[in-house]
Parts: structure tokens; C-alpha cells; sequence
């Protein structure tokens, strides 16, 4: 079975990402449940490295969504203000490898008028594969409702 045909874990819907970057490089899978918000992906061929594992590239691009996807979700007074990204810091800490369900979840750990501090967890298969943590700028820009 090809990757790309693997399902995906139950209650997760697919991310309207509205084309572009994120739209290219998906696609992506979302569960909010209450208070519970994770993001998640399938590792397709498209996204590794040539040792069959997920690009790092891939995984940054990955949490940068995974952070601000999260920080509209879970704080009323974010909603769903455009947050560009300031600084994103992401520890590898395993390989994610050619077929593996990947997901996150995040927490915001501190918002000001203007930025928004957040740290998260990524795994894929159930095993931890990076640590991220973000500031972003909260803009008067508006987003669609994904």
C-alpha cells in the first residue's frame, strides 16, 4: 500500500490549507475535540530525505503550521488573527520514517497584546521525533476559518 492510501487515525479531517506552500506540501489532518487540538500528516515519499525519512524541512515546516494552527483553537483571545512567525525552535529528536503518522499538539504558554509564546510535541508512530517552541507576532490581520 502506498503511503498516500495509509489511513489516518480516527476523528482527524483534513486542513482546508487554501493552497499555496502548505497546500503543496500536504496534506494535512486536524482533531479538535474540546479542549484537545493535534495536527497530524502521513510521511509520503515527497517528504523525505534520500535515506526514506522525513526532510527536516519538512518537519520545521510541520510544527511552524502546528503552533499557530493550535494557538487559534485554544485561546478566544488569539481567534483567528494571522501570527507570523518570529522565532521557531525545533529539537530533532528521532527519525520519522517513509509511512509514519505524525502528529502534534501545542500549548500556548504566555500571550501578551502582541506576541503569543508556545512549546509543543511532535511523534510519530506514538514515538516523540521533535520538540518545538515558537514566539509568533499576533497581527491585526484576519484569517478564514480552517
Amino acid at each position: 500500500m502506498n503511503s498516500a492510501d495509509m489511513p489516518v487515525p480516527a476523528g482527524f479531517v483534513p486542513l482546508d490549507t487554501m493552497g499555496g506552500f502548505i497546500g503543496a506540501n500536504g496534506p494535512l489532518y486536524l482533531r479538535h475535540e474540546g479542549p484537545l487540538v493535534q495536527l497530524g500528516f502521513r510521511v509520503e515519499a515527497r517528504h523525505t530525505n534520500p535515506l526514506g525519512i522525513c526532510h527536516g524541512g519538512m518537519m520545521a515546516t510541520f510544527c511552524d503550521m502546528l503552533l499557530p494552527l493550535s494557538a487559534h483553537r485554544k485561546s478566544a483571545e488569539i481567534g483567528h488573527r494571522f501570527l507570523p512567525t518570529i522565532s521557531l525552535q525545533v529539537d530533532y529528536l528521532a527519525a520519522s520514517p517513509l509511512g509514519a503518522w505524525v502528529q502534534g499538539e501545542a500549548e500556548v504558554l504566555r500571550h501578551t497584546r502582541s506576541l503569543v509564546f508556545m512549546q509543543g510535541l511532535v511523534t510519530a508512530d506514538d514515538t516523540p521525533v521533535a520538540r518545538v517552541s515558537g514566539i509568533f507576532k499576533i497581527s491585526t490581520a484576519k484569517l478564514p476559518r480552517r
